[in-house]
C-alpha cells in the first residue's frame, strides 16, 4: 500500500507517515463471516488484575479467516479489500462461483475484482493457493500450512515472506530445525505472493488514534 506524507505545517507533522487504506472498503464486514471478541482487560475470574497495561480500546468484532483453502477448483472473485482490527494485514473478501463468502489473508496487489483459485489446477498468479511442490523456484509465499488440512500457521502477519528455494523443499523446513515431519508435501497448501500492507512497519501513527484502537500503553522504560 502507498504511504501519506504531510506538509510541514506542525513540528509533528514533519515526520508523520501514514498508510493510505483509500482503497479499503468502508462498510462494515459480512456478519456470518465474524463473531463476537470478549476482552479481559488483565482480569482473572476473581476481577482483579494480573495483567498490566491491558484494557479499554475500541470494541472488535473477529472476522473468520479461512486459512485452510479446501474449495479446490472453485473460482472466488475478490469482492473487497478490508480492514482488520485483530491483525496487521488486509483481509479480502471472496465470492465464490457457487455463492458461498469467506475471508482469507489479502496478499499484496490483490485488487477487487480479481479472480483467485486453490488446487492443484491453479495458475502462479497472486491470490492462489496449492502445493509448495507446484510452485517454481523463486515465488513468495504466504499463510504456509504445515500439516495437512490444519490451515495456514506460517507466514501470516506483515513483513514477513518466504522465498521458493528449491521446489521440493520440506515445509517443516520452514519452521523451526530439528521438528519430526512425516506428512508428505503433496498435501500442503501454500499461498502466492506475501502478505498485504508491506509498509505498516513505517505507519508512525498519532497517540491519539493508538490509544482509540488499542488503549493504555505501557509507560516507556
Amino acid at each position: 500500500m502507498a504511504l501519506k506524507t504531510y506538509k510541514p505545517k506542525t513540528p509533528s507533522l514533519r515526520q508523520l507517515v501514514l498508510v493510505d487504506r483509500a482503497g479499503l472498503w468502508k462498510g462494515k464486514p459480512v456478519k456470518a463471516l465474524t463473531e463476537g471478541k470478549r476482552k479481559t482487560g488483565g482480569r482473572n475470574n476473581k476481577g482483579r488484575i494480573t495483567t498490566r497495561h491491558q484494557g479499554g480500546g475500541h470494541k472488535r468484532r473477529y472476522r473468520i479467516i479461512d486459512f485452510k483453502r479446501r474449495k479446490d477448483g472453485v473460482p472466488a472473485k475478490v469482492a473487497a479489500i478490508e480492514y482488520d482490527p485483530n491483525r496487521s494485514a488486509y483481509i479480502a473478501l471472496l465470492h465464490y462461483a457457487d455463492g458461498e463468502k469467506s475471508y482469507i489473508l489479502a496478499p499484496n496487489r490483490l485488487r477487487v475484482g480479481m479472480t483467485v483459485q486453490s488446487g492443484a489446477g491453479s495458475d502462479i498468479t497472486v491470490g492462489n493457493a496449492m502445493s509448495l511442490s507446484l510452485m517454481p523456484v523463486g515465488t513468495l509465499v504466504h499463510n504456509v500450512e504445515l500439516q495437512p488440512g490444519r490451515g495456514g500457521q506460517l507466514v501470516e502477519e506483515l513483513l514477513r515472506l518466504f522465498l521458493v528455494l528449491l521446489r521440493d523443499v520440506d515445509p517443516e523446513l520452514l519452521a523451526e530445525e530439528g521438528r519430526d515431519h512425516h506428512e508428505d508435501d503433496q498435501q500442503h497448501q501454500h499461498h502466492v505472493h506475501h502478505g498485504s500492507d508491506v509498509d505498516v512497519g513505517i505507519d508512525l501513527l498519532s497517540f491519539i488514534a493508538f490509544r482509540y484502537c488499542h488503549g493504555p500503553t505501557s509507560p516507556a522504560s
